[in-house]
């Protein structure tokens, strides 16, 4: 029996006129922009509805290639949410990924001269969250999520990751199977530390003995440095250690870390260049002391963050190391209590790396102060516009804004920025 109309497929041809700021490809209508992923510009696309999201669209099949497009590096793309241009030259793509950082500025008024992009991908990424979950027939799931959506895409590889987590799949996979995952999804965290693979389990609930057996023995099978539940401590095999500058850093569970080893290097390296010769720095934001460590090799450093166990990371990796300067270390949130005027004036130099929601606290503060060079490390362009603002309507100038792709294939663009009065 032929269907009726309502049941037929809608589709529509679209052509795609330019990317949107999370990598969709987009095509201009009467009804306003309408967003299909994994399009390109200068495409044409034949795409049907998304149900609930009347701005979006399904890619059906492409009528007309565009000459950027290439081939991807992973099986797994367009079903893994992962990544999101994959299928993009890589030349385009740093281009777009600059112009998400221009196009962040002008919408906040902000002049500046905004550098070429620098590619710090390196060997990739150093850490990644596995989620892991059984499927609707009781199948294991251990993956990334799907592009917005839930369930879970099972992976056995992924060509973004460095060397160093090359075992914490089949590790994730393990650890998943011990702890039966169920309808809640396991996180599972792994980071690749210089003592081996990390892990911090999350969302498995109160470890029983047998479990606990269990994972310990999972954690010698795969040769993991530590194996932690939330931060509790299961199973170590070594102390997990990251090199920083002169210093060897223990590192806490589920630790914070610039995304790849070669990202870490350049956004210090920028850092240390646009302080010049600055010998007594705060560091806010300060995590593990990315910044801090390196910055006490020739001056005096005042850090704080509001993460306890990052500034205690940092203050026993200072203490055990010689030939550094003083670092006074403080947790502080810095969203609630951000320095001072009166406590900034002592800095003749500072760096601040906040989350993503930036520092406009923080900001405003540096804003009234006389501080005469503010680094400024975002990892989110609309932030970083409203903060630089800030501290241009307080007398600063912005001198450079240098764009640096720690994250391939995604939207997410780090950036370095020096504020000089």
């Amino acid at each position: 029996m032929p269907s009726s109309c309502s049941e037929r497929r809608v589709t529509e041809q679209l052509s795609i006129v330019r990317l949107g700021h999370r990598g969709d490809g987009v095509a201009d209508t009467a009804n306003g922009p309408v967003y299909v992923p994994y399009a390109l510009p200068g495409e044409i696309v034949t795409v049907d509805p998304i149900k609930g999201h009347p701005d979006r669209r399904h890619l059906l099949r492409i009528e007309k290639a565009s000459h950027e497009r290439c081939e991807t590096v992973c099986k797994h793309f367009g079903a893994c949410g992962g990544c999101a241009l994959q299928h993009w030259s890589l030349a385009e793509y740093h281009l777009w990924k600059r112009s998400l950082v221009l196009e962040a500025l002008a919408q906040a008024n902000v002049v500046a001269p905004v550098g070429d992009l620098i590619d710090a991908h390196g060997q990739g990424r150093r850490r990644a969250v596995f989620h892991a979950r059984r499927g609707v027939h009781g199948v294991l799931e251990v993956g990334f999520t799907a592009p917005r959506a839930h369930h879970i895409v099972a992976i056995d590889a992924c060509p973004i990751l460095a060397p160093g987590l090359a075992g914490a799949l089949p590790a994730a996979w393990g650890t998943a199977e011990t702890l039966k995952a169920a309808g809640k999804p396991l996180d599972i965290q792994a980071t690749a530390t210089d003592s081996g693979l990390d892990i911090d389990v999350r969302g498995s609930g109160a470890l029983s003995v047998a479990h606990r057996t269990a994972l310990a023995r999972i954690a010698e099978k795969h040769k993991l440095a530590r194996l932690t539940r939330h931060g509790e401590l299961v199973a170590q095999r070594a102390q997990p250690l990251l090199q920083v500058g002169r210093a060897q850093v223990p590192l806490p569970p589920a630790a914070f870390l610039q995304a790849t080893t070669e990202g870490e290097a350049t956004l210090a390296r920028l850092a240390l260049q646009y302080l010049g010769k600055a010998k007594h720095v705060a560091d806010l934001f300060c995590g593990i002391g990315t910044f801090a460590l390196r910055l006490a090799e020739s001056g005096r450093v005042s850090a704080a963050d509001s993460d306890a166990e990052a500034v205690t990371a940092l203050q026993r990796a200072a203490a055990t190391t010689s030939g550094l300067k003083p670092i006074e270390a403080e947790t502080r949130d810095l969203f609630r209590r951000p320095f001072v005027t009166s406590e900034l004036k002592r800095f003749d130099g500072l760096v601040f790396d906040p989350p993503r929601q930036g520092a406009e606290a923080q900001a405003r503060e540096l804003a009234k102060s006389t501080v005469p060079v503010v680094i400024t490390v975002s990892c989110d362009a609309a932030t970083f516009a409203r903060d630089a603002k800030t501290l241009i309507e307080g007398g600063y100038k912005l001198d450079s804004v240098t764009p640096v792709d720690q994250f391939r294939y995604s939207h997410h663009v780090e950036i370095v920025a020096k504020f000089e009065r």
